[in-house]
């Protein structure tokens, strides 16, 4: 309860700030891929999971309130990368580590274009060492951040500079597409992924997404602005009394609901695609941190009355995730 009332006092604190583009993602959004995950994970990490998923759920947008509710300057560089300002061609073309990015561009240049996929491979040194030493807390607070970031580059506006629409007169598009989309048209989303799976390769598979998720941030961004072209401003948005776009609590624009389902069936399941595949990323890199652990036994980092009391919803809740659903994340709403 308390954990519930200090999130809903940051997002008023931010609603007063007036920030466009608050959570990558979305509440909605973050809270379902890591709770998903959770459910993708074999048993034996699973229940211990579980017993968690309330943190690793709301946790999830963490790293956007350090960004904005603590003014961690440090944080902010580690949720994209603008891939035009690395000269970027393929990620064979890209430094393989923060210190070759650093040696490469200077620690200046990744500070204000991002330096996302290499922060992810440090996370997953450090989450590897806290399943090596089995530290509760470590474990928990490192793989939901983990989740967010891996998140975020599925995420196609991430990863480029033109990361609102600002540079094709798009603004509030990035909004539009990961918080207000998912909100509208979530809950038909079949989100099931199967089990985790081992990943040999984790420097290639965080690449390949980010090089994945780039190519997706032009279609994203056309098909939007041929729709744009081919409707006026009232028919694009909700407008207010005033004759202009309503805009959210973050100040975002809010999108009137016949032309999002439009530009959502444009893209033809790009959201719901998206979202599977950080679902399972997250889930795959959990299972592979503790793989290279040593499959460290994690069962007894809870009292067994807390595991055995929760294997009755955790059996629940992996019904509904074979089904397509995630239960038991009542997010906040963006929109």
């Amino acid at each position: 309860m308390k954990r519930k009332l200090f999130i809903a006092l940051i997002i008023t604190g931010l609603s007063a700030i007036g920030i466009s583009s608050v959570f990558a993602w979305g509440v909605w959004g973050h809270n379902h891929i890591n709770k998903g995950a959770i459910l993708a994970l074999p048993t034996e990490m699973g229940l211990f999971f579980y017993n968690h998923s309330d943190f690793i759920t709301e946790e999830s947008t963490v790293p956007d309130l350090r960004k904005y509710t603590i003014n961690d300057k440090s944080e902010f560089c580690r949720h994209f990368i603008d891939l035009e300002k690395y000269n970027y061609q393929s990620p064979a073309t890209m430094p393989k580590t923060m210190n070759d990015a650093i040696t490469k561009f200077s620690k200046d240049t990744l500070n204000k274009y991002g330096i996302l996929p290499w922060y992810i491979q440090d996370m997953m040194v450090k989450l590897t060492n806290a399943f090596k030493n089995k530290r509760k807390t470590e474990i928990l607070f490192l793989a939901a951040d983990l989740g967010h970031y891996i998140a975020d580059a599925h995420m196609p506006l991430h990863t480029t500079l033109n990361h609102d629409g600002q540079l094709t007169g798009q603004q509030g598009i990035h909004a539009f597409w990961e918080s207000q989309l998912p909100e509208l048209f979530g809950k038909d989303y079949n989100l099931y992924t199967g089990q985790a799976h081992y990943i040999n390769d984790i420097d290639q598979a965080i690449w390949n997404t980010i090089a994945h998720s780039y190519q997706l941030a032009d279609t994203l961004l056309s098909d939007e602005n041929k729709m744009r072209k081919d409707n006026p401003e009232d028919k694009q948005y909700v407008i207010g009394p005033d004759g202009k776009p309503l805009k959210n609590k973050f100040g975002s624009p809010i999108h009137a609901y016949e032309y999002a389902h439009v530009y959502h069936e444009l893209m033809n399941g790009m959201v719901e695609k998206q979202m599977r595949a950080a679902i399972k990323m997250t889930a795959d890199f959990w299972y592979t941190a503790w793989v290279n652990a040593g499959k460290p036994d994690l069962q007894d980092l809870d009292p067994d009355y807390i595991t055995e009391r929760n294997k009755t919803f955790y059996k629940q809740d992996l019904k509904a995730w074979q089904k397509g659903k995630v239960r038991g994340c009542r997010s906040d709403k963006d929109f």
